[in-house]
C-alpha cells in the first residue's frame, strides 16, 4: 500500500497560485515570448526592407542614445506622463476607495448605483470606442464634447476654490493639486470603476464580528475606519496602484509616440529602444511603489 502524500496549507496556496496564473503563463509563453525577444534585437539593430521581406543591421545602443539624446519629444513626453501618473494615481484612490465604501452600505438602489459607477469602464472599452467611432452607434455622444462641458462647469467655482483654500492657510502646490483634480473630475471618474470593484470586493471580505468588536468597545465611525476598514483592504490597495500606474501608462502619450515611430516614419529600432525605455521606467516605478507600500500593508492570516 503505497503511503499517502502529506501537502501543508502553505504547499497547497503555492499549488493554487501555480494553477490560478498556468493560463496567464501558458498564453504568455506562446504568444508573448517571441515578440518579447524580437522587440529586444529590433532595439539593437536598424531595420532595413529587402526583397526577402527585412533585414537587421546591429547598430549597438545607438537607438537608446537616440531616443535619450537626439529626439526633441520623447523625454519631454515621457517625463510629462510619469508626472501625469504621479497626479492622477492619488486622485484615482481616494475617490475609489470613498466610493467603494458609499456603495457597501446597505440602501435601496445599491445594485445601480454600482452599475452607475462602473459604467464609464465599459463605455470606455476598446469594442464600444471602436463601434461608436465608426458611428455604428452613439451612446453619449462625443466624449471630447462631455469633457469639455465638465471642465467648463468646474471651472465655475474654481476662483471662489482658491480663495478659499488660500484663506483657509493651505500651501499654494496644494491649492493646485485641488485645482487641477476638480479639472479633470471626468477623467478621474471614467478611470475608477475597476478599482472601485476591487476596493468593494475586499470590503464585503472583511469580518463582521471585527465591527461588532468595535461597535461594542464603543469607537466611532471615524475609528472603525482606520481601525478595522483601512488595515483590511490595505492588500488592495497595493493591487489598486500597481493596476492604475500600469492603466494610466497603457494608452499614454509615450504608447502613441512609439507607434508613430514605428508604423509611420518605419523606424522599428528606435521605436523598440523607445518601448524598453519606457518599460524600464514603468517598471521602477512599480518597484519603488511596491516596496513603499508594501512595508505598510497588513496582512489578516
Amino acid at each position: 500500500m503505497k503511503p499517502k502524500i502529506s501537502i501543508s496549507l502553505t504547499q497547497k496556496r503555492s499549488l493554487l497560485g501555480l494553477l490560478f496564473i498556468a493560463p496567464w503563463l501558458i498564453g504568455f509563453l506562446f504568444l508573448f515570448a517571441g515578440p518579447l525577444a524580437q522587440s529586444i534585437r529590433f532595439s539593437f539593430s536598424k531595420l532595413m526592407v529587402s526583397p526577402q521581406g527585412y533585414e537587421l543591421q546591429n547598430v549597438g545602443w545607438s537607438n537608446f542614445h537616440d531616443a535619450l539624446f537626439v529626439d526633441a519629444n520623447f523625454n519631454r513626453i515621457l517625463t510629462e506622463s510619469v508626472g501625469g501618473m504621479a497626479v492622477d494615481v492619488p486622485l484615482i484612490l481616494f475617490f475609489s476607495l470613498f466610493s467603494a465604501v458609499l456603495l457597501n452600505q446597505k440602501f435601496r438602489g445599491r445594485g445601480l448605483a454600482r452599475a452607475i459607477f462602473f459604467l464609464p469602464v465599459i463605455l470606455a472599452s476598446g469594442a464600444i470606442a471602436a463601434a461608436e467611432s465608426s458611428g455604428l452607434i452613439n451612446l453619449v455622444g462625443n466624449s471630447e464634447v462631455a469633457e469639455q462641458l465638465g471642465q467648463a462647469s468646474s471651472q465655475f467655482n474654481v476662483r471662489s476654490m482658491v480663495m478659499i483654500l488660500s484663506q483657509a492657510g493651505f500651501p499654494i502646490g496644494f491649492i493646485d493639486y485641488i485645482v487641477e483634480a476638480v479639472m479633470r473630475i471626468y477623467e478621474i471618474i471614467s478611470n475608477s470603476g475597476v478599482q472601485i470593484l476591487i476596493f468593494l470586493a475586499a470590503l464585503q471580505s472583511v469580518p463582521g464580528n471585527l465591527y461588532e468588536v468595535a461597535k461594542i468597545e464603543g469607537a466611532t465611525a471615524y475609528e472603525t475606519f482606520w481601525k478595522v476598514t483601512f488595515p483590511m483592504v490595505s492588500p488592495l490597495i497595493l493591487t489598486n496602484i500597481i493596476y492604475t500606474i500600469i492603466d494610466s501608462f497603457a494608452d499614454s502619450p509615450v504608447t502613441q509616440m512609439i507607434y508613430e515611430t514605428a508604423f509611420k516614419t518605419q523606424n522599428f529600432g528606435l521605436s523598440a529602444a523607445m518601448a524598453w525605455l519606457y518599460t524600464i521606467v514603468v517598471s521602477l516605478l512599480l518597484v519603488v511603489m511596491g516596496y513603499i507600500v508594501a512595508r505598510k500593508t497588513f496582512y489578516h492570516n
